[in-house]
């Protein structure tokens, strides 16, 4: 199992303050694959630039293939311009992966983040790792998850000690809120509109 794996069942399992859509999740899981391909020693930040190590496949699938997608040109690509791109339909993807490893308990409804609450699901070895990381409090998932709005019951808890990780964390947090203000504004311009036509 992957960091989006794990979140993607922290978000599945743990109420949020918040409806949560699918681009907030998907920002959030482009922002857990940087995590893990950092970790794994396959690209290293430069400030906010993402530098590609040398190309290489890992064992999980979406990680290899979010490998063959970075960008290998200078000056290369901001970790913003990366969630944004790679961030788009994501969520799609990783849902696939979770399901396939977590199914629904059996005569339960499927999860659909944007359709109420979590379904029961099946017990896992993918879903006990990710609750254990939720358990004790794992910086990075306890970090994603608040972006999307899931608070960990000990508050967001220690920082990353890794520098890189920590400036994939904070463009996260920026994304998601450039996200909302995006909503905001289309809901009251929608708003606007409709009041218009609505106008004696």
């Amino acid at each position: 199992m992957t960091t989006p794996q794990d979140l993607l069942i922290i978000a599945m399992d743990v109420t949020s303050s918040r409806d949560i859509g699918q681009g907030d999740l998907s920002l959030a899981l482009a922002g857990a694959e940087l995590v893990d391909l950092i970790e794994a020693g396959a690209l290293t930040l430069d400030d906010d630039r993402i530098v590609p190590g040398a190309a290489w496949t890992l064992d999980d699938a979406l990680l290899s293939e979010a490998v063959s997608s970075l960008v290998r040109q200078e000056p290369y690509e901001s970790v913003e311009d990366w969630l944004w791109r790679r961030g788009r339909d994501l969520f799609a993807a990783y849902r696939a992966a979770v399901e396939a490893q977590t199914p629904v308990a059996a005569g339960r409804r499927r999860w659909n983040p944007l359709r109420g609450g979590p379904a029961e699901r099946a017990d896992s070895p993918a879903r006990r790792r990710a609750e254990d990381r939720w358990s004790k409090g794992d910086p990075v998932l306890v970090g994603l998850a608040a972006a999307v709005g899931i608070e960990h019951p000990d508050g967001e808890g220690a920082a990353p000690a890794d520098e890189a990780v920590g400036t994939v964390l904070d463009a996260v947090h920026d994304a998601e809120t450039e996200l909302e203000a995006v909503r905001q504004r289309r809901s009251i311009e929608n708003a606007a509109f409709d009041n218009i036509w609505r106008a004696p």
